[in-house]
């Protein structure tokens, strides 16, 4: 099955149902996913690749995480903030990431949403506060049957929009707690599960 592996013992390592056998995303689910995350500005670079993948896997955008980083100066936002049209024309050209005008200028508009939270309370506060600052700890058996939006998600879409973000919809919203660690949403049957639950913030 895809989301097995052997290990040295031959013993079948299980992994949450979504994950592929590409070396990539075995290392993101291993490592990244679901792991609690709380520094500021690792949770901002994390929802600008969230909102990167509206209409593509998830995957295309691990694989090119390092051009986006690249691209957008380590996503860092007081640089991202003052770039502008000549900026963007030039990342139209970059093949290394996704050539969409509308995603390139959602992270500029990131930037200085984040810029503008940042001047009242720490970003990671403002992202953790729809969690109440604590990991939801939920016990799927199926990835399936977790949701794709939740009232947290969607409290957290509508307050971000609201200081001027972008492509930050509910569904990509709560792929992002999931993947921060805000949700804990792996397979409780996941070898991840265990370690997860104990990282969590509770």
């Amino acid at each position: 099955m895809p989301n097995q592996i052997k290990t040295e013992r031959n013993t079948p390592l299980h992994r949450c149902g979504w994950v592929s056998n590409d070396p990539v995303y075995l290392a993101y689910h291993d490592n990244e996913w679901g792991v609690p995350e709380l520094d500021s500005r690792a949770l901002f670079a994390k929802l600008c690749l969230d909102g990167q993948q509206a209409g593509l896997s998830w995957l295309t955008i691990l694989k090119k995480q390092r051009n986006f980083e690249q691209a957008f100066h380590q996503f860092n936002p007081e640089k991202i903030a003052i770039m502008g049209p000549a900026d963007i024309e030039r990342l139209m050209q970059d093949s290394g990431i996704i050539r969409n005008k509308l995603k390139i200028e959602s992270v500029i508009k990131n930037a200085k949403g984040f810029l503008a939270i940042e001047e009242t309370q720490p970003f990671s506060e403002f992202i953790w506060q729809f969690t109440g600052g604590l990991t939801v700890i939920n016990a799927w058996d199926d990835f399936k049957q977790a949701p794709t939006s939740t009232d947290a998600s969607k409290a957290m879409s509508k307050a971000l929009k609201k200081h001027g973000f972008n492509f930050v919809g509910e569904t990509i919203c709560y792929a992002f707690m999931q993947a921060v660690g805000m949700v804990n949403d792996h397979e409780v049957g996941c070898h991840c599960y265990q370690r997860t639950c104990d990282l969590a913030i509770k």
